[in-house]
């Protein structure tokens, strides 16, 4: 009843007209953002620091977390118009989404991506109400061992389940773990891998990989092999979904919000595991008539159910920042920046010292959701008529995007050659049937993976049974020998 109390007193904060202005210009600021590749979240509310020194404290954090959560929203619209996407956590998005546009169903797309959010984030900001204490102390309790595992499970899923051959998938997931190796090793601070050049010094840019890869690559192979000839992406039959669609998603809501929303509170690689996690799970369960819509004419759930994930886990991240002031995403790191500057210290006794500002950023997580589905839905039909413009242009434009995104990011020019590089790269790959999604995930998260290695093997004084006598670690180990055995065991039966 406590609980009630503080949020209702957290809603009557919140709901204040000029904390509702704040929301809803964060949230149509941070929809803005996620549709421009390059710029995202974190450097939009570290460029806006500074109004911290002129705008209450509570005021400012409904802002930026609407910025941080509508970001979220913004970039799934290009990943299923453009197969742009507009932040990280949307990649997997465009893997089905981007297919259900070329194949007329763009507004539907949209629409399940639009309101998996809004339930997404609702479910998760209820937890975060409920829960937060109890899931920052579990997540506490789980050491580099745990991790290691959970990343070792995204490798083998994201690898087994995206393209025709699990071989091509783990070559396409090896080419990003080699990239991720690039730069300034994290544990002892010797440069590797750079070839004398300078601007390897900092690493691959996730950001320059993504757009290279989905969006320059998608430009470049329509001009080289598909030209005029096909003109399905410039369809587009209704601006809704359908009965059918309804009946397919929300599973798929619910399945996406119980995965993200545990990644969401431990520094496991953000939103990109349980994105990836969610598109595998969605691929494995699907009914047998939906299965063959995968990787073709583009299945809803594997728009649906990552969507949910993606922001579910963003939701999630508060968990840990508010109650232990532990970040777990570049954002929520700039956001904990935010709260020193007002001289507030995010942890365990932040309830107590800065109740009403924590219970107002909480209820604006409800009111902001609310605002987010009020501004996205209605702009579904508007939206997909981008679809309408004739295919050259269009692709100009995303290569004009793409070019002045990236350049943004550092002003240096080598980064739109090796952006252009990994775009020819992306070409060859879609030519053979390599899946290009394996290379991102091993680009993030191969550098994560290799710093918990490593301080596992430590903690193990350099034994393997490190990984084996801790209880979860070990028990993703077996789901990790599951995921890998069963499908081949299940192939020789249907053979036998």
């Amino acid at each position: 009843m406590d609980i009630l109390n503080q949020l209702l007193g957290g809603f009557a904060t919140a709901a204040t007209p000029v904390n509702l202005l704040w929301a809803l210009a964060g949230c149509a600021l941070g929809t803005a953002i996620g549709v421009l590749p390059g710029l995202g979240p974190a450097v939009t509310v570290a460029m806006l620091l500074p109004i911290t020194g002129q705008v209450e404290p509570t005021a400012s954090m409904i802002f930026f977390a609407g910025i941080y959560y509508g970001a979220m929203y913004g970039g799934s619209t290009t990943s299923i118009l453009l197969n742009t996407p507009g932040e990280t956590g949307t990649m997997v998005t465009a893997l089905e989404g981007f297919k259900m546009a070329k194949s007329g169903r763009a507004g539907a797309a949209l629409a399940t991506s639009a309101i998996g959010s809004f339930v997404a984030g609702t479910f998760a900001t209820v937890l975060v109400t409920l829960f937060a204490p109890f899931l920052a102390e579990f997540a506490v309790t789980l050491g580099p061992p745990e991790y290691f595992c959970l990343m070792l499970l995204a490798f083998t899923t994201v690898s087994a389940v995206l393209g025709q051959s699990t071989l091509r998938g783990l070559t396409a997931l090896f080419a990003g773990l080699a990239m991720g190796l690039v730069g300034i090793d994290q544990i002892t601070g010797q440069v590797r891998y750079t070839g004398g050049v300078m601007e390897f010094m900092d690493g691959v840019e996730v950001v320059l990989v993504a757009v290279g890869l989905f969006a320059v690559s998608e430009a470049l192979y329509n001009a080289l092999y598909e030209g005029r000839s096909v003109t399905s992406m410039n369809r587009m039959n209704r601006a809704h979904m359908t009965r059918t669609e309804w009946r397919r998603s929300w599973p798929a809501w619910l399945r996406g919000t119980a995965i993200g929303f545990p990644f969401g509170t431990i520094p496991a690689g953000g939103s990109e595991i349980p994105t990836f996690l969610s598109y595998a799970t969605e691929r494995k369960l699907a009914a047998p008539e939906h299965q063959k819509e995968f990787g073709t004419t583009g299945a809803i759930e594997g728009v649906a159910g990552p969507e949910a994930a993606n922001n579910s886990a963003v939701t999630a991240t508060l968990v840990p920042l508010l109650t232990l002031g532990i970040p777990t995403s570049v954002t929520a790191a700039i956001l904990l920046n935010a709260l020193q500057n007002y001289g507030i210290n995010a942890g365990p006794q932040l309830f107590q010292t800065s109740s009403a500002l924590v219970w107002a950023l909480i209820a604006s997580l409800y009111i902001g959701n609310v605002m987010l589905l009020v501004l996205n839905l209605p702009l579904v039909g508007l939206w997909v008529k981008l679809l309408k413009i004739p295919k050259a242009p269009l692709y100009a434009g995303i290569l004009i995007f793409a070019t002045v995104g990236v350049y943004g990011m550092r002003q240096s020019s080598f980064d739109l050659f090796l952006m252009y590089g990994l775009a020819l790269l992306g070409v060859a790959m879609r030519r053979f049937d390599f899946p290009v999604a394996p290379v991102i995930v091993g680009l993030i998260l191969g550098p994560l993976a290799e710093a918990q290695f490593r301080n596992a093997m430590s903690i193990g004084q350099g034994s393997w049974m490190v990984f084996v006598e801790r209880p979860l670690s070990a028990t993703l180990l077996v789901v990790i020998a599951l995921v890998l055995i069963t499908p081949r065991v299940l192939a020789w039966h249907r053979r036998a």
